[in-house]
């Protein structure tokens, strides 16, 4: 049996939507938050448990007869940490043989502040004694391309990621290799640096949106503190304003750039260029 966590989340449904081209519903098991928002998984016979990242009897509970489990990170920054423990050691009581876990690209070298919980968590599975693979996601192509529309609306794509190099892939990218891991051998012990095939800018993305929209969009760079003020005065709340500000400073670091092309010969295709995405949404 296989276990993914996290099962209706964005990553997590885009993970069963291909991991069921390939295994059978039978040998799936969704764990999930609230049962209700996995209908359509039931539906298709996949099998589905209950269990929080804060619940460790529960978890253990839902994870009982896997042999593999896909630990999809929490969504819940600063809480992560713990909660991917409450996984881990629930998997480690109920006998789990492998574990994949999605981490953050370069995560033991790279300049985010998201960083900090990854390293946790892949420290705590290196000690758990229960073999496992790393799967490093870069950044998700939609995470920049929500703000379109409000850059499209004023003419201007904020951030402060200055001339840093983004190598995204779409989240169905990233879904398609955690699906070969989990339901394939030969991967333990392994890490996997994913990010997409082509990098670009900030200001390369104003200029596509420009040439995609026929309307003008120029990018302005702002300082971290100027940018994550930006972005609560646009409504976020302030800890999720200052990561993304924190993440794009790192991206002027270069730590959401890679090369290795590891994520498309995972996955056995070219990933999503970003101005394909951009095609869908303007």
């Amino acid at each position: 049996m296989i276990a993914i966590t996290g099962a209706t989340g964005h990553l997590g449904q885009l993970t069963f939507n291909e991991i069921l081209k390939t295994v059978p519903a039978s040998q799936l098991v969704a764990i999930v938050r609230n049962p209700a928002k996995a209908e359509s998984l039931d539906q298709q016979g996949v099998t589905v448990r209950q269990a929080e990242y804060t619940d460790r009897a529960a978890l253990t509970a839902a994870l009982e007869g896997v042999e593999k489990l896909l630990l999809i990170s929490s969504s819940e920054v600063g809480q992560r940490a713990v909660q991917h423990r409450n996984v881990i050691d629930a998997a480690k009581a109920a006998g789990v043989k492998f574990i994949a876990y999605t981490s953050l690209l370069h995560a033991d070298r790279s300049p985010l502040g998201l960083h900090v919980e990854h390293v946790d968590t892949e420290q705590y599975l290196a000690a758990s004694g229960i073999p496992y693979a790393l799967l490093r996601n870069g950044w998700y192509s939609e995470n920049y391309l929500a703000s379109v529309p409000a850059a499209l609306a004023h003419g201007v794509f904020i951030g402060s990621a200055g001339e840093g190099k983004i190598a995204s892939a779409t989240r169905a990218d990233y879904a398609a290799a955690a699906a070969k891991v989990i339901s394939s051998e030969g991967h333990a012990g392994k890490v996997y640096e994913l990010a997409g095939d082509e990098a670009w800018t900030l200001s390369e993305l104003a200029a596509e949106l420009s040439k995609q929209s026929g309307k003008p969009v120029v990018y302005q760079n702002l300082s971290e503190a100027d940018f994550a003020a930006a972005l609560k005065g646009a409504g976020l709340p302030e800890a999720f304003a200052n990561l993304l500000a924190d993440s794009d400073v790192g991206a002027s670091k270069g730590g959401l750039f890679d090369d290795s092309r590891t994520l498309s010969t995972l996955i056995g295709r070219p990933t999503t260029p970003i101005r394909d995405s951009i095609r869908e949404i303007v």
